[in-house]
C-alpha cells in the first residue's frame, strides 16, 4: 500500500503535515494558475518527446493527451477546482490528470522538475504576452500616424523648459511619440529572442539521465533552441528582468504622452479635446471634465518601474541554482503585463478620437517670439557670424517685449535699426508658416517632410 499523501504529490518525504499557515503562505496557485494553458502546452510537448524515446507507450500518450484536453476544457469553462494543497499550477494539473487517467499521469513528470517546468511556463507565457504587447504598440502607432497625417500642417508651439521655443506642427510632435514607440517595438522584439529559449529538460538543476530529445521538445513548443546549461536554465530570470525593463520604458513613454495630454486639455493650454468616453466628472464641481485615462496611465508607470526594481533585488543575491525566492517573480511580472497591455489599449482606443484645437495652437505659437532663431539664421545666411546674429535678435526681442509685439509685428525700419542687412524678405521667415516650412531636411518640421515621415513609418509598420 502506498504511503504517498493522496492530497499532496510531493509529501512522501515528510513525517508530519505542512502547517496550515505555511501551506497557504508558500502556495502560488492563487496567481500562477494564469499559466495553466502554457503548462498544458509544455506537458503535451514533453509527453510527445517521452513517447518518442520510449518512456511512454502509445496508449499512455493518448491517455495523457485526452486527460489534458479535458483539463483544458475544465479550466476554460471555469470548472477546474484549484487547491492550495497542491501548491502551484503544475501540481494541480498533474494531480487532476492522475485522477483522470491513473498511472500514466504520474509518468508524465519523468525527466523534468517543477524547476524547469515553471521556467518553461513563464517563457511560454511571456512570449505570448510580448506578441500581444507588440500588437497593441502597432495599434497605437497606427492611431498616431492617422492623427499626425490629419494634423501635419497644424502649427503649434514647440517647447523647451516648457517655454515657447520654436514653431512646430502637431503632426511633427505626434511623430516624436511614434519614434519613442518604435524603439519600444524594437526592444520587445529583441527581448523576445532571449525569452524564446527552452529550459525544459534541465530538470531540477543537473539535467537528467534519460535520453531526452530536447531539440524535438523545443521544436514542438516553437522555441528557437534548447538552453545550453542546466544550472543557468532553472535559475535564470534575466529574460523577466529584461521584459520588465522594456515595459518600464513603454510606461515611461506613455507617462510623458499623458503629461502633455493633461496639459494640453487644460483651460490654460486648450490645445486638444479628449473624448468624453475617456474622462470623468467631479462629484462636487459640475463643470469639471477630468482627463482620467492619461492621469491614471501616468500614475501606473510608477508601479511598473517599481516591479523592475523588485525583480532586480529578487535576483541580486541568489546562488545557483533554483531558490524559493523565485516564486516572487510572478506577481510583479503578471502585474507588469496587465498594466502595459491595458495602458496601451486605452491609448490606442483614445488617440484616434483626440481633436486638435488648431486656432488655439496657432495663437499660442505666436507668443514667446517663436521665430527668433529663424531671424538669427536669416542673418547668418546674409553673412553675419551667429554670435553677432544672436545679439541682434536679442535686441529685437527686447523691443518686442517693451512694446508688446511679436517679431513679425515689428516694422522693417525697426528691424533695420538693429542690422542694416535685414531686408523685406525677412517677413517670409518671421511668420509661423514660413518658419516651419524652412525645415525641410529629414526629421524637420515642414509639413511635406512630416507627411513623408508618416509615409515611411507606415511602410515600417507593414514590413
Amino acid at each position: 500500500m502506498s504511503n504517498v499523501n493522496s492530497e499532496k504529490l510531493s509529501s512522501a518525504r515528510f513525517a508530519e503535515a505542512t502547517d496550515a499557515f505555511v501551506e497557504e503562505f508558500t502556495a502560488s496557485v492563487g496567481f500562477d494558475q494564469r499559466m495553466a494553458l502554457q503548462d498544458i502546452q509544455g506537458s503535451l510537448a514533453h509527453a510527445t518527446m517521452l513517447h518518442k524515446i520510449g518512456i511512454l507507450t502509445e496508449q499512455e500518450l493518448a491517455d495523457i493527451r485526452s486527460g489534458l484536453a479535458q483539463i483544458r476544457g475544465e479550466i476554460e469553462r471555469g470548472e477546474f477546482v484549484w487547491s492550495i494543497k497542491q501548491e502551484d499550477v503544475h501540481m494541480n494539473i498533474e494531480a487532476r490528470l492522475t485522477d483522470l487517467i491513473g498511472i500514466a499521469g504520474k509518468k508524465l513528470h519523468t525527466g523534468r522538475s517543477r524547476n524547469d517546468q515553471v521556467a518553461t511556463d513563464i517563457r511560454l507565457y511571456l512570449r505570448d504576452e510580448v506578441d500581444v504587447i507588440l500588437g497593441q504598440l502597432r495599434r497605437l502607432q497606427t492611431a498616431l500616424l492617422d492623427l499626425a497625417e490629419r494634423e501635419a500642417a497644424t502649427i503649434m508651439p514647440g517647447f523647451t523648459h516648457l517655454q515657447v521655443a520654436q514653431p512646430v506642427t502637431f503632426g511633427h510632435h505626434l511623430m516624436a511619440w511614434f519614434e519613442m514607440l518604435s524603439r519600444d517595438v524594437e526592444r520587445f522584439q529583441d527581448c523576445r529572442k532571449r525569452i524564446n529559449v527552452m529550459p525544459l529538460g534541465a530538470a531540477a538543476l543537473a539535467g537528467t539521465s534519460y535520453p531526452l530529445d530536447r531539440f524535438l521538445t523545443a521544436e514542438l513548443l516553437g522555441f528557437s533552441r534548447p538552453s545550453n546549461n542546466s544550472l543557468d536554465s532553472v535559475s535564470d530570470r534575466d529574460f523577466a528582468i529584461e521584459f520588465t525593463a522594456a515595459a518600464s520604458l513603454v510606461m515611461l513613454h506613455l507617462s510623458r504622452f499623458s503629461e502633455e495630454l493633461v496639459l494640453w486639455a487644460s483651460a490654460q493650454f486648450d490645445f486638444i479635446d479628449i473624448p468624453d468616453a475617456f474622462c470623468t466628472g467631479s462629484s462636487i464641481m459640475p463643470q469639471k471634465k477630468n482627463p482620467d485615462v492619461p492621469e491614471l496611465v501616468r500614475g501606473k508607470s510608477g508601479r511598473v518601474a517599481g516591479h523592475l526594481m523588485a525583480l532586480l533585488m529578487l535576483m541580486k543575491s541568489q546562488p545557483l541554482a533554483y531558490n524559493k525566492d523565485n516564486q516572487e517573480d510572478k506577481e510583479p511580472l503578471f502585474d507588469t503585463v496587465d498594466t502595459v497591455v491595458n495602458s496601451l489599449r486605452a491609448f490606442a482606443d483614445m488617440m484616434p478620437r483626440v481633436q486638435a484645437k488648431r486656432e488655439n495652437m496657432y495663437q499660442s505659437a505666436k507668443c514667446g517670439f517663436a521665430t527668433a532663431t529663424d531671424l538669427a539664421d536669416y542673418l547668418v545666411r546674409k553673412g553675419m557670424a551667429f554670435r553677432d546674429a544672436h545679439e541682434v535678435v536679442g535686441l529685437a526681442v527686447r523691443l518686442g517685449l517693451r512694446t508688446g509685439r511679436d517679431l513679425s509685428e515689428l516694422t522693417l525700419t525697426e528691424l533695420q535699426s538693429f542690422s542694416a542687412t535685414i531686408a523685406e524678405d525677412v517677413f517670409d521667415i518671421l511668420g509661423l508658416e514660413g518658419s516651419v516650412a524652412l525645415r525641410k531636411h529629414i526629421g524637420g518640421t515642414a509639413p511635406e517632410t512630416v507627411r513623408q515621415a508618416i509615409c515611411d513609418a507606415r511602410r515600417q509598420i507593414l514590413s
